[in-house]
């Protein structure tokens, strides 16, 4: 595999000497299958033949290396002046290479702080207790985090000492930096944080209580969408002669024809597409799964892209990074940036740019259609009625039905 980073004999040949000689060969191996272009894993493998020779000038053993030996290879670098952007990181995935081979001792274990302990317990709490799933605690674990690090800084948070007027002012800090939806998010966050708290015994009173609700009313807002022009421009602004267009104008046709959430791609995985049965599973929200029709059209290009474009590589999901090392997506907001590029090469301008645009869209059209809201919502994989109700306000044909006229006075005025 080295033969994939060199050309020249006599490069290959000093890459091969040293104390990591016997290590060399594997972890290039191991940047090809990551998917490495050519520059970048020569790069890397002149960092690892630097290394080497540290250890040679040091004279440690390989044994030896770990994290404070890595730290100070990167010090006698820095003194060279021959430290890159770029290095620290190759150093650390070097040694978790040679410590997946078992050439280097394990890390030791690192004793987790007390408010590690406790985002764990809660995480526990959350997946076992309640059922919920992991990404629950992802999306409240940020202002958990937040309200700790504002309420005791560097020091041992002391959860015991708490109280409402802890909570009163960072809800005043914070509740209007964002959206409606944020703000509901964070107090959601705070309240089953607290309950659980409460329920561990760790605070005397049910902090929850002292939590206000947000002024969010239910099915205030009308759903932003685009018209069925607006999205057949945005299909066609996929460069079809490039790996990346063709991928995501794939990503764009799930969104657009079946309705997916953003997190649905992300998990999509290779054996969830049944070909010969036409069909594919979605991964849905509360750890549901759905079997929905593939369309020919959606087919065609997640075809396309799967034998033409997507790098073999061990991950499972269908959607790849085009870049090293090649992996799933990291989560929804890459879905949702694929769809904010496509509309600005479209030319669009839409007040709502991120991937739900586009399953509002196809509920909307549909419900223009003549479709009815039970429809939709098997569709949209809604689990109750309420969540399709947000779209009668565009149903203008319907409203105008339930009008009464406009009261006009006997003399005609």
């Amino acid at each position: 595999m080295l033969e994939s980073f060199f050309d020249a004999p006599t490069k290959l040949a000093w890459t091969m000497t040293g104390p990591l000689k016997d290590h060399v060969r594997s972890f290039a191996r191991h940047l090809v299958q990551l998917g490495y272009a050519r520059g970048t894993g020569r790069a890397k493998l002149y960092v690892v033949r630097a290394l080497g020779i540290w250890l040679e000038e040091s004279g440690l053993p390989v044994e030896s290396l770990g994290e404070e030996s890595v730290a100070s290879f990167l010090a006698w670098r820095r003194q060279q002046g021959r430290l890159h952007r770029g290095n620290a990181p190759t150093a650390c995935h070097f040694l978790a290479h040679l410590r997946e081979r078992g050439a280097v001792p394990a890390a030791s274990p690192v004793d987790p702080s007390p408010g590690e302990i406790l985002e764990d317990r809660y995480r526990e709490f959350l997946e076992v207790e309640r059922g919920l799933d992991p990404a629950t605690f992802v999306g409240y674990r940020r202002w958990i985090r937040k309200f700790i690090g504002e309420r005791f800084g560097e020091d041992t948070p002391e959860i015991g000492r708490l109280a409402a007027e802890d909570v009163y002012g960072f809800l005043l800090r914070h509740a209007h930096a964002g959206s409606p939806g944020e703000a509901k998010l964070m107090v959601t966050a705070l309240r089953s944080f607290f309950r659980f708290l409460f329920a561990r015994g760790d605070i005397e009173s049910d902090l929850a209580a002292s939590i206000p609700t947000v002024a969010h009313w239910r099915l205030a807002e009308v759903p932003r969408y685009l018209d069925d022009d607006e999205v057949e421009r945005l299909l066609e602004c996929c460069d079809l002669s490039s790996p990346t267009g063709r991928r995501d104008r794939a990503v764009l046709l799930l969104l657009a024809r079946l309705g997916l959430r953003a997190g649905e791609i992300v998990s999509l995985r290779l054996e969830d597409l049944h070909w010969r049965q036409g069909e594919m599973t979605v991964r849905g929200k509360g750890q549901y799964h759905d079997r929905l029709p593939l369309p020919q059209e959606v087919g065609e290009a997640i075809v396309q892209y799967l034998s033409r474009d997507r790098p073999v590589c061990r991950s499972r999901r269908v959607f790849l990074r085009r870049r090293a090392p090649l992996r799933g997506f990291k989560g929804p907001s890459t879905v949702s940036t694929i769809v904010r590029r496509a509309i600005g090469r479209a030319g669009l301008d839409p007040s709502e740019k991120g991937a739900h645009l586009l399953r509002r869209t196809l509920a909307t059209g549909m419900l223009g259609r003549g479709a009815s809201f039970a429809e939709i919502g098997e569709i949209l994989r809604h689990r109750s009625p309420n969540s399709t109700e947000i779209y009668a306000k565009v149903d203008i044909g319907g409203l105008r039905s339930l009008a009464r006229p406009w009261p006009v006075s006997r003399g005609g005025r």
